[in-house]
């Protein structure tokens, strides 16, 4: 597959000279993978280690899969593809934009960091848009692709509540109706909730909806990094608000979470799961991005402590009731990965991918050695993480610290079909398992099984298609701050 690229150069990577830095120790930790990571000591100095690969064109190139395994590119030159939604009929709807933009520079090493982060970040335009992708004959080739609604602010988190589809922007929850089959919205969405927006260091608005679609989940992230614009600038953030879908009334579901940047129901449990990116500034080994449930009323550390009791000492004043009272996260992914998507497998994924969950690596830009830039399966057993990250989707990073895509948004389709935003590529890429490998191993179907067939759909679906073919396209793009 060619890949067009839109930057209008490749950019060296970029590292901050070694005068400007306290000594940072090995590059290369131990694995913090689980739930007991090992944690080091926070190294702090003037300014954090920091770099982004230099990106470069797929050219013939793909990511890579495991054996068994097919992925093809289905969508291309879109406009800063972030999460999908599986439809019911099989379609796949997509959430184009990028925002924020609005934060203050309140420190010398904001503006460095921000233009560090910026070379790993797309020269398209904002899309604002859904964006609908159809395979109207099951032939693996999205050849439909309609703008299905435009004129939003940064859309993200998606979620289905029977004809209720919901779009998380940066500003606002809002609802469109949608009728099966439509390729098009009718009309401008009607606006629920308003979502904090000030500021919006992190803002990204992630969404999911209750099994029984009473309620959604919002994702709402900080206003900074360690609270150095103040806690009158927090208010409402690094929360997960739980929204009535009748009424728009919203309580705080849990806090503490610093930006919780994805969130998804187990499937056949009322447990909710997301995804964290964590805090920086504490050296390259921390502080470890995680996966975790969420316990209504549960507070995760953030400001004062992470990971549990570790007290930040860089946050006045310090508050030891909120630290004792925090709770630690189920599953370290290792630090400086920022997770960005999250999705249950279900058994039509088939082989050891049947049971557990996909967490997409968006990238660091906060280390000198690049970790993440890829898609990796977590295994689960007893409704819980057991085991080390498998890498599922990878190759976005190549072995000379090049960076061809970064993936954001994660869903698993009921015929086991994995769809992956890219939003350097500009493309959503799809995962499939092959004819001959599944017919080798029937019995895989028996494992994980599910009571819900799309990761933010409540109600009841159809079953897609099973694509075969792989399309012809071409294609070409924040770590979430």
């Amino acid at each position: 597959m060619t890949t067009r690229q839109h930057h209008t150069a490749p950019l060296a990577r970029l590292t901050l000279l070694p005068l400007l830095l306290v000594a940072t120790g090995a590059l290369a930790a131990e694995a913090q993978y689980g739930a007991d990571p090992q944690l080091p000591e926070p190294q702090r100095g003037l300014l954090p280690n920091m770099g982004v690969p230099e990106q470069t064109p797929w050219d013939e190139r793909k990511p890579e899969v495991p054996e068994g395994y097919t992925i093809t590119a289905i969508a291309t030159d879109l406009q800063v593809p972030r999460q999908t939604l599986v439809l019911p009929n099989g379609d796949i709807l997509v959430a184009e934009g990028k925002g924020g933009g609005n934060a203050p520079k309140v420190r010398p090493k904001d503006f460095i960091a921000g233009l560090i982060q910026s070379q790993g970040t797309t020269a398209v335009k904002s899309g604002d848009r859904l964006t609908l992708l159809r395979d109207a004959d099951g032939d693996g080739s999205y050849e439909q692709q309609t703008v299905f609604a435009d004129g939003l602010n940064a859309p993200y988190g998606l979620a289905l509540v029977g004809n209720d589809l919901y779009v998380a922007n940066q500003d606002a929850l809002v609802r469109f109706d949608y009728q099966p089959g439509q390729t098009a919205a009718r009309g401008a969405p009607e606006t629920l909730t308003p979502l904090p927006a000030q500021i919006n260091h992190h803002w990204t608005k992630a969404l999911t909806a209750s099994p029984d679609g009473q309620y959604l989940y919002v994702g709402i992230g900080s206003n900074s990094n360690i609270t150095e614009r103040g806690m009158a600038a927090e208010v409402d953030r690094a929360e997960i608000w739980q929204i009535d879908t009748a009424s728009g009334a919203h309580r705080t579901y849990a806090s503490g979470l610093r930006n919780p940047t994805a969130l998804t129901f187990q499937p056949g449990t009322d447990t909710l799961w997301t995804v964290v990116n964590e805090r920086d500034e504490l050296g390259p080994d921390l502080v470890p991005d995680y996966l975790t449930s969420v316990q209504a009323g549960g507070f995760y550390g953030w400001p004062y402590s992470y990971w549990g009791q570790h007290v930040d000492p860089r946050v006045r004043p310090q508050d030891p009731a909120k630290v004792a009272s925090a709770i630690a996260p189920d599953y370290s992914l290792g630090s400086h990965r920022a997770p960005l998507g999250v999705a249950f497998s279900n058994p039509a994924v088939g082989g050891e991918f049947s049971n557990g969950v996909f967490v997409s690596e968006h990238g660091s830009w906060n280390r000198a050695d690049p970790v993440g830039y890829k898609v990796v399966f977590i295994p689960f057993e007893n409704g819980k993480p057991a085991g080390d990250p498998v890498d599922f989707v990878s190759g976005f990073l190549a072995s000379d610290d090049t960076t061809r895509g970064r993936p954001v948004g994660v869903s698993v389709a009921p015929d086991g079909a994995v769809i992956i935003a890219d939003d350097l590529t500009n493309a959503v890429w799809r995962v499939t398992r092959d004819a001959s490998a599944a017919a080798e191993a029937p019995s895989d179907m028996g494992a994980g099984s599910s009571d819900r067939t799309s990761d933010d759909t409540a109600g009841e679906t159809e079953k897609a298609p099973t694509p075969e073919t792989e399309p012809a396209g071409s294609g070409s793009d924040t770590n979430n701050a």
